[in-house]
């Protein structure tokens, strides 16, 4: 964590999860953070925790990327403070869980906001400072589920595959600058996630925890990884179905995601 220390870190969906691992493990490295997410009272209150217990700088800013002025705002927090974010985490994210045809359209798209928009808006908005100063980090979360479609889940896998591909081509375009951009690709984790997406019980199998996902992905945005799948099993899984059909492996997973009601 020491190549952050005495820097800035700008971590969004800090409340809960592995965004607030992100936080944690940042401040103990001396790391300076702006924290956002949509709870501003969750917010202040780890903003105070890890400034007193660690001696950083703790900045917090509530907004709600699914709106689209929401990372315009963001920037303009940071700009009007006079911070120079050195790593950006785009954390944020959810999931919709169930049929596509059945579901509410509306939290279908805000995922897309969240998951793709925001992340796109972001990056963008810090990645010109950094080309300029030609040094910084970018870490984005994706998901294992980016890497095949998912039924039942199947807009957040699309945008989760956004994601990684997003990251992975831009690792490349910005390397001569200095910077570092890498996806995070973890598994089944132990956070709010679930909860808030309505997954089926099922799927919560060989979970990680929120703290070892967040080291895996400091770890590797620090070592230039343009892509990290976080765990062992989670690693052996994504690559080993590369040598099995793309509908096979589809069909496994509409298997493991099927609604109850709809199983026979």
């Amino acid at each position: 964590m020491d190549r952050w220390r005495g820097k800035w870190a700008l971590v969004t969906g800090a409340s809960a999860g592995i965004g607030l691992e992100f936080a944690r493990l940042l401040a103990a490295g001396g790391t300076n953070l702006v924290l956002t997410a949509r709870r501003q009272d969750r917010l202040e209150k780890i903003a105070q925790e890890l400034a007193s217990k660690h001696g950083i700088r703790a900045e917090i800013v509530a907004a709600d990327l699914g709106t689209a002025d929401a990372p315009g705002n963001i920037s303009r927090f940071t700009s009007e403070r006079k911070i120079d974010v050195e790593l950006l985490v785009n954390n944020a994210g959810f999931g919709v869980y169930g049929e596509f045809g059945k579901s509410v359209l509306n939290a279908e798209l805000e995922m897309v906001r969240v998951n793709c928009s925001a992340v796109v808006h972001l990056t963008h908005l810090y990645l010109q400072p950094m080309i300029t100063r030609r040094h910084g980090d970018i870490l984005i979360v994706a998901s294992i589920a980016g890497f095949q479609a998912v039924p039942f889940f199947s807009i957040y896998a699309a945008t989760k595959g956004f994601d990684l591909l997003f990251a992975e081509g831009l690792a490349h375009e910005v390397r001569p600058y200095g910077i570092h951009v890498c996806a995070l690709c973890p598994g089944s984790t132990d956070s709010e996630f679930h909860a808030v997406a309505g997954t089926p019980q099922r799927s919560f199998k060989a979970q990680e925890t929120s703290q070892k996902v967040a080291g895996v992905g400091l770890q590797a945005v620090a070592k230039g990884k343009s892509y990290i799948i976080s765990g062992a099993k989670n690693y052996l899984l994504i690559h080993g179905q590369r040598l099995s059909p793309r509908s096979l492996v589809t069909r496994i997973g509409a298997a493991m995601y099927r609604p109850e009601t709809n199983r026979k």
